[in-house]
């Protein structure tokens, strides 16, 4: 039987004052435990990494729900999922061409179905955010050349377009034309879907090849300009896409964010006295990747360096660049805010040269690290398939350490700091599956989420104490249900439901219901 209860949303005299907030994505509540912070996966499609070829609609739907399943049980707030990992795409596109990794049939096999909407729509159910990702400019894995692409791929309909360089095609970076149609590929993702974030990856210009010359010269002499060398003009020419992309989100949704997870080196100390202390290869030098420069320029809204190595490692070390990239951050960030996040190698844990990574709990104690730095806001894990194997137990060890309890996603409160309202109704009846809660949203402005707490008794407890989070719930413009599965029907409970803003901003205030109490 479906019962309404009353409830309403609390505010405290002080709204009243006219005073500035000061906002901040939360580091830790009153117990330590951080309230905002990043917890991904990526769920690499290259090469099916992740995810096997051939699925029907029925089986890669059922391989989605279970994978996603999982990532929310063990905690994870946010899906990084590849859909351009060559020159094509892992959804219906007029620029790109199917992928053939989704039907492991030629490419441009249209699979019968989209399977990023499945991704985004099984994501959103579960609370989790979606964020697409792309691979800007490689056409080919070693064992393709061009004649195995569709035959509507630019690469092929435009060979000048195309530089080879190893046993891979690239698109040039430093053409117009290359630029002009990555943009456009990138305004048709964000226009078409309801994503969270475009993320790229750490390919720009390919890693070095010994005694191989990226063959771009003539474009150099071409478009050039004032540059005086060839290496200052590639460092522009990614600058220039980053920051044309960065805008073409913003212009069609200003809430979708840009994120970009480069190579963990930007220089090494012996190259710029500003670098790390290491010396390995660099983002600056060899990829042509300025990638301090985007967080000076804050043409993106997060940064997540793939710091692949131990802290024991002599000649890229994980605690220094950790401090490195985290001082970095905190220059810049008065006038450019970006939220730092840290690629963590899931896949080295018991398969590495390096023996540090023999020990489960390195990964572990990377991300306490993370946790302690009071400039990184969570963690990206690559990839679903080590999460999955769970080597040495290190998965398992990370979720009940760590990942045992939930948390929400940092903000961009930079971006738009306006507080939104919670929600006008909340109605709660008990069901055979669980508590239901039924949401209704009067507010002109409409939150993107909500988060449901949960108190067991007739009190609110506090907000700020993560353990209180029962999930976090997509507005689904209307009516939003959330069943409470987990509830004991034999306790008395209070919920208090707040508003997340498209920027990710908590509202201030809460719909308050008790469990078969009006609320007075």
């Amino acid at each position: 039987m479906f019962k309404k209860f009353f409830g309403k949303c609390l505010v405290t005299f002080f709204v009243l004052l006219l005073l500035i907030p000061v906002f901040t994505n939360q580091k830790a509540t009153a117990n330590s435990l951080p309230q905002n912070e990043m917890r991904a996966a990526w769920i690499a499609t290259v090469s099916n990494i992740d995810m096997k070829a051939g699925m029907s609609k029925t089986q890669y739907t059922q391989w989605v729900q279970s994978t996603l399943d999982k990532l929310k049980a063990n905690n994870f707030n946010t899906v990084i999922f590849q859909v351009k990992p060559l020159n094509d795409a892992l959804y219906p596109s007029k620029l790109a061409p199917w992928s053939s990794y989704i039907t492991g049939k030629t490419q441009g096999t249209n699979p019968g179905f989209d399977p990023l909407q499945i991704m985004l729509d099984e994501a959103h159910k579960r609370g989790l955010e979606l964020h697409a990702w792309v691979n800007p400019y490689r056409v080919t894995m070693p064992s393709q050349t061009l004649s195995n692409l569709a035959a509507d791929n630019v690469a092929r309909k435009n060979s000048n377009w195309v530089v080879k360089y190893g046993k891979q095609y690239y698109l040039d970076p430093g053409l117009p034309e290359v630029q002009n149609y990555l943009l456009s590929t990138i305004e048709e993702l964000v226009s078409n879907y309801d994503i969270d974030a475009v993320h790229m990856d750490d390919y720009f210009y390919p890693y070095k090849i010994k005694g191989e010359t990226f063959q771009d010269q003539q474009t150099f002499k071409k478009y050039g300009g004032s540059f005086n060398n060839i290496e200052d003009w590639r460092r522009n020419n990614v600058n220039q896409l980053v920051k044309k992309v960065y805008a073409s989100i913003k212009a069609i949704k200003p809430h979708v964010q840009y994120g970009i997870s480069p190579f963990g080196i930007w220089r090494n100390k012996k190259q710029d006295s500003t670098g790390s202390n290491t010396n390995g290869m660099s983002n600056y030098d060899d990829l042509y990747a300025d990638t301090r420069q985007w967080i000076k320029d804050g043409s993106i809204d997060y940064i997540a360096p793939q710091i692949y190595w131990s802290r024991n490692h002599k000649a890229a070390n994980y605690s220094v660049l950790l401090d490195w990239w985290g001082r970095e951050v905190q220059t810049y960030a008065k006038v450019h805010p970006v939220n730092l996040y840290i690629g963590m190698a899931n896949h080295k844990v018991g398969n590495d040269s390096d023996a540090t990574w023999k020990n489960k709990t390195e990964l572990i104690s990377q991300v306490i690290a993370n946790r302690e730095n009071n400039n990184v806001q969570g963690q990206m894990h690559f990839s679903l398939r080590s999460i999955n194997n769970n080597a040495l137990g290190h998965a398992s060890y990370l979720n009940q350490q760590l990942y045992n309890y939930k948390a929400l996603t940092p903000s961009i409160y930079w971006k738009d700091s306006a507080i939104p309202l919670c929600p006008t109704d909340v109605k709660l009846s008990k069901e055979s599956i669980g508590m239901k809660l039924t949401i209704s949203d009067e507010n002109s402005t409409q939150p993107r989420k909500y988060v449901i707490y949960r108190f067991d008794g007739t009190k609110e407890g506090s907000y700020e104490d993560v353990k209180n989070i029962v999930d976090v719930v997509y507005n689904t413009q209307g009516t939003t249900i959330y069943v409470d599965t987990k509830a004991n029907k034999n306790k008395v409970y209070t919920y208090g439901i707040k508003s997340i803003s498209a920027t990710g901003v908590e509202s201030k205030t809460a719909f308050v219901l008790k469990d078969g109490i009006p609320y007075q």
